[in-house]
């Protein structure tokens, strides 16, 4: 793949998509969407101006890039200290949810596709269960909504990837590890679990503090608070790998050490995330659609499609249902909830990881059927996402009184802005 090429054609989707952007808001054109055709348009199933070189070296380096950069960013809008304060739904969603959606993926892909073993079954699961809020922001930006529902949504999306990676490392590790004994993969999983998150928290406290110090008594320039946090998140990233740790699990961890400890340092951050960080997200999206689709197409059997389907409604939305069981929300609201749980850039970056892993089995399966769930989610998630979120609201305000368990406040945390989206 041609490197300028590339810049080329993303700066002129970038530039095309931002005529048509206000339109968008109301549209179901989302800027997922638009550069995940853009990009299929491209490919060589198109007009063939982007084609993969075999070892997808592009790819793979800006996935690393934006998996540290997106965890790092998601971790840093929830303050953990403040979750206890009315946001039962969300917790039961990532202490109950998340471990039941990875389970009951896993029990559902393994007579699916026996040729992955349960070692496959339960990766393809992990891969599949973070949701990715950009795909569904008419529903978090949409006012009308109970903010305790939109919160759920924003709170959930926010840890949910970072908090999937460590199940990850261990699904690796045991597919590849399928060839050596049990105490090599446990070993290799064990020091990258727990050396990550040490490293990942020292460094977002102790840096984190020293830029807040420096922020409130105006040492720092705005312009030097963007590229501290983008430091804090690289010698995270780097200390960790240095040492034998995972560094992205540091990213996550030093984010969420930065969101929770410091006071004013993370607005810069936020600002930075809504506009030049996006467009990380936008080029994952175009080589989504010029690389991995076509390289995922051939393959691609009604099992796959079936499993796609399954895994973007039974399982999401039955885990959902039984972890919010006792909440007091009405049934309506469950499956506003379930049906909400799109699959994007954490599922994309991981099935990448996965791809790197050149001795990993089944992992063109793996991939396959990673990248149809994500492409059906980008496209019905992205057209169902404002149409529901209105008729909800709708239906919240004729049948949910202000005492209602969906109106019950929350404390709020900063929302990842939308892809050429505004609040509605």
């Amino acid at each position: 793949m041609n490197f300028e090429l590339t810049l080329l054609l993303f700066g002129a989707a970038v530039i095309a998509f931002a005529l048509i952007s206000r339109w968008s808001q109301q549209g179901p054109m989302t800027a997922p969407l638009f550069f995940t055709l853009a990009g299929l348009l491209l490919s060589d199933r198109g007009l063939g101006l982007l084609a993969a070189d075999p070892e997808w070296s592009l790819a793979h380096w800006l996935a690393e890039v934006t998996l540290v950069w997106v965890l790092f960013t998601d971790a840093s809008r929830i303050n953990l200290r403040q979750l206890k304060e009315g946001h039962n739904i969300p917790l039961r969603l990532l202490g109950l949810g998340l471990p039941l959606c990875i389970g009951l993926g896993a029990l559902i892909a393994y007579p699916m596709f026996p040729e992955l073993g349960w070692a496959g079954a339960f990766t393809l699961a992990v891969i599949l269960a973070p949701t990715d809020a950009a795909l569904g922001q008419a529903v978090i930006n949409n006012k009308r909504v109970p903010v305790r529902i939109r919160q759920a949504f924003n709170v959930e999306s926010g840890l949910n990837d970072g908090m999937a990676l460590p199940l990850l490392i261990i699904g690796l590790s045991w597919l590849i590890g399928e060839n050596h004994s049990a105490s090599h993969w446990l070993e290799l999983a064990a020091m990258q679990l727990l050396l990550g998150p040490v490293f990942g928290v020292a460094v977002g406290l102790i840096a984190g503090r020293v830029l807040d110090t420096g922020v409130q008594r105006l040492w720092v320039s705005p312009t030097y608070q963007r590229l501290g946090l983008l430091a804090i998140a690289m010698a995270s990233y780097g200390l960790a790998e240095l040492c034998g740790g995972n560094g992205f699990i540091a990213a996550f961890c030093a984010g969420a050490a930065v969101g929770t400890r410091t006071h004013v340092f993370c607005a810069p951050l936020h600002r930075f995330a809504e506009t030049e960080g996006q467009l990380l997200s936008l080029i994952n999206f175009l080589l989504f659609g010029a690389i991995m689709i076509p390289h995922a197409l051939p393959d691609l059997t009604w099992t796959h499609f079936f499993y796609a389907l399954l895994s973007l409604t039974v399982i999401r939305i039955v885990p959902v249902i039984v972890s919010l069981t006792g909440t007091q929300l009405q049934f309506t609201s469950k499956l506003f909830l379930g049906w909400f749980g799109p699959r994007g850039l954490a599922s994309l970056l991981y099935v990448l990881l996965v791809m790197q892993e050149d001795h990993a089995p089944g992992r063109d399966q793996l991939f396959s059927v990673a990248v149809l769930t994500i492409l059906l989610s980008v496209l019905l998630h992205g057209v169902t996402a404002a149409p529901l979120a209105q008729r909800y609201s709708r239906y919240i305000q004729r049948n949910i009184a202000d005492t209602g368990a969906e109106q019950k406040q929350t404390s709020t945390f900063p929302t990842r802005r939308p892809f050429g989206r505004e609040d509605t």
